[in-house]
């Protein structure tokens, strides 16, 4: 047999690497030879979600469960459309990030979670068949909520898989379900009391995976648990379908009228000062308008493409990153490419206009930040209140 550190393919690795470095944007589609499939969805080089696999329903319905306890996934009233698009289960993460349902921390742990889970299931196919992959330019997901290293997930993946093989459970997928094939011969060796669960919950129904969720176990302790019984033919694990979410229809004048309500403009400012980012703030919100501030520059692509604000004031000098590299890179992103981009500049020099405009700027202002200033470059590059801004909720509700 296979070390259990190279299961997983060098040339498959070496991929993964290369879409760092060329900071691939796009999806990484790959196949088993036992017909299994998975996506992996880039952006500038690093992971921002990954799909496919045996289950998809249950993997999303475990990781809301483990995540978010709040949300009661079977009392989502959702339509055929909201689990037929691409990238169904991200798309609804979404619906509930900007509803205010669950918050971004949140999305990031069922994010990176997701994707070492299937890297986990690739490693295990590959370990009895072949692997084929290729690349796709097609973008997806132009706005993210959440970036995963490809290498601290391909080490997170080669260490569980490294332990799940040394406990003596390679040959077996944490997607199986266990089954109680022999309950007398069960009974003779366990309390009545573990018997009682045995039977409730060794049914068959739910995957090691599932089980696990419900035990508030890992799925190396659980599947290492019933190891002994599974080798004595008391337990037997089988193959179990995927459970969807229930599809209902929504009403659609509720709908319309969530559309119709107005959303007010999101504003970004990123500058080290915190004073300028107060002064903006106080300026911004008492105007009935939203504002989220960056002062670490290196934060400040992911987070404006977390975002995607309306509109972006982006200071001219700070460490690591200064504002003309920051535009130069978003105008390479298609959604910032008609976002209004103001630099904030203490000088007022013709050279730093001149060169604001060559990386794609809108337009210049110079500090102090004044209040009649900043509103009149509001007024001039954004809508007025009274025009709505779709923010793609519709199509989802949630029972309290």
């Amino acid at each position: 047999m296979t070390h259990p550190e190279l299961i997983f393919s060098d040339n498959l690795i070496n991929e993964f690497k290369t879409c760092t470095q060329l900071q691939f944007n796009g999806e990484l589609n790959i196949k088993s030879s036992k017909g299994s499939q998975w996506t992996f969805y880039y952006r500038l080089g690093r992971i921002v979600w990954a799909t496919g696999g045996t289950h998809p329903f249950r993997r999303w319905r475990r990781h809301i469960a483990q995540n978010c306890p709040q949300i009661d996934v079977d009392k989502l009233h959702l339509c055929l459309q909201d689990v037929s698009i691409d990238c169904w289960d991200y798309r609804l993460l979404e619906k509930f990030y900007k509803t205010q349902k669950i918050q971004r921390e949140q999305i990031n742990s069922i994010t990176e979670n997701t994707i070492v889970e299937l890297l986990f299931d690739l490693a295990l196919q590959g370990n009895f068949g072949s692997i084929s992959y290729n690349r796709s330019q097609k973008v997806i997901l132009e706005t993210p909520m959440s970036f995963t290293s490809a290498e601290t997930s391909v080490k997170q993946m080669q260490e569980s898989w490294k332990i799940w093989s040394e406990a003596g459970l390679a040959s077996f997928s944490p997607d199986l379900a266990p089954i109680l094939r022999r309950p007398t011969q069960l009974q003779e060796m366990v309390s009545p009391f573990v018997y009682k669960n045995f039977v409730t919950l060794i049914n068959g129904k739910f995957t090691l995976r599932d089980l696990a969720v419900k035990m508030n176990q890992s799925v190396l302790t659980l599947t290492r648990s019933l190891l002994p019984y599974i080798l004595k033919g008391i337990i037997e694990l089988v193959e179990v379908p995927d459970i969807p979410l229930v599809v209902t229809e929504v009403n659609n004048k509720s709908i319309t009228e969530q559309a119709k309500k107005p959303i007010a403009p999101l504003i970004a400012c990123v500058d080290d000062s915190p004073q300028v980012c107060k002064m903006l703030e106080d300026i911004i919100t008492s105007n009935g308008l939203r504002f989220v501030k960056i002062q670490d520059a290196v934060q400040a692509l992911p987070t404006l493409i977390q975002d995607k604000p309306d509109l972006i004031f982006l200071d001219l000098i700070m460490p690591v990153a200064s504002g003309y590299e920051i535009c130069t890179q978003l105008r390479r992103i298609p959604a910032f490419a008609k976002t209004p981009i103001i630099i904030l500049t203490g000088s007022d020099g013709l050279l730093d206009r001149v060169r604001a405009k060559v990386v794609g700027s809108t337009d210049f202002l110079t500090k102090p930040v004044v209040a009649d200033k900043v509103m009149a470059i509001l007024r001039k590059y954004l809508p007025t209140p009274s025009i709505s801004i779709n923010n793609g909720t519709s199509n989802l509700e949630v029972c309290n």
